[in-house]
């Protein structure tokens, strides 16, 4: 199965007030697993950014004006996603963007839907952690995926973090991206040196309970229901 995990940055929160795609970032998971590839471009918007969305990613006005409008770059970007699931945190903001830029350009099919499945990270957040917050900095936490670096929003960054939030909450796969370089590839992108290849650790320790540990835990339970119903207890 191939997914793509896909965040994009913005001048503003509306198409409605005209707002366009200044970024977009994606890396690629081939059956859960990293494959490397990635995509990355900047977008000349060809419009003033908000100044709440330029303190959120710090893209500034004269450095977008030497890149490419999205017309440019669209063949490009749809052949790298074209029949994968896209995995997107909120992803009716993203999505709304990218119907809206191929709209413009009166790019035929015009939905990101007619070229790929989305799955929505944030939906899903919500059904498994009800009435908590969900936001992509939250879920690094809950997962202990490791943001510090993250002084700003940036479209790769932001795909790498959910790529990990993505699998350590589908299938605890989290540890699969030890050893990536995040910080330092996201540092490159940021001068437009092409990334290194992302690399995945394969020195996963599997910790297995002990006899005492399983009568410890058996021990637990029995004092957990002497005061009361103790749901693990019961057989489903």
């Amino acid at each position: 199965m191939r997914q793509i995990i896909l965040d994009t940055e913005t001048t503003g929160l509306q198409t409605a007030e005209g707002h366009r795609i200044i970024e977009i970032g994606c890396v690629e998971l081939i059956n859960r697993k990293l494959t490397g590839n990635h995509y990355h471009q900047y977008i000349n918007p060809e419009r003033p950014i908000d100044e709440g969305a330029l303190a959120v990613h710090g893209l500034a006005q004269d450095f977008l004006q030497t890149k490419p409008v999205f017309a440019d770059i669209v063949d490009e970007f749809i052949e790298f996603v074209r029949g994968a699931e896209l995995v997107i945190h909120n992803a009716p903001f993203d999505t709304g963007f990218l119907n809206y830029e191929f709209g413009l350009i009166k790019k035929k099919p015009r939905w990101i839907t007619d070229y790929c499945r989305i799955l929505d990270t944030l939906a899903l957040a919500r059904q498994l952690h009800v009435g908590q917050r969900n936001s992509l900095d939250a879920l690094c936490k809950r997962y202990n995926v490791e943001n510090a670096h993250r002084e700003w929003h940036g479209a790769l960054l932001d795909a790498q973090l959910l790529a990990q939030v993505y699998l350590a909450m589908t299938g605890g796969q989290g540890s699969l991206f030890e050893g990536m370089q995040t910080a330092d590839t996201v540092s490159e992108a940021s001068q437009d040196i092409p990334l290194k290849k992302l690399t995945v650790s394969n020195n996963r320790k599997i910790i297995v309970a002990t006899t005492d540990d399983m009568a410890a835990h058996e021990q637990k339970l029995q004092a957990m229901s002497e005061k009361g119903k103790c749901v693990w207890q019961e057989e489903f």
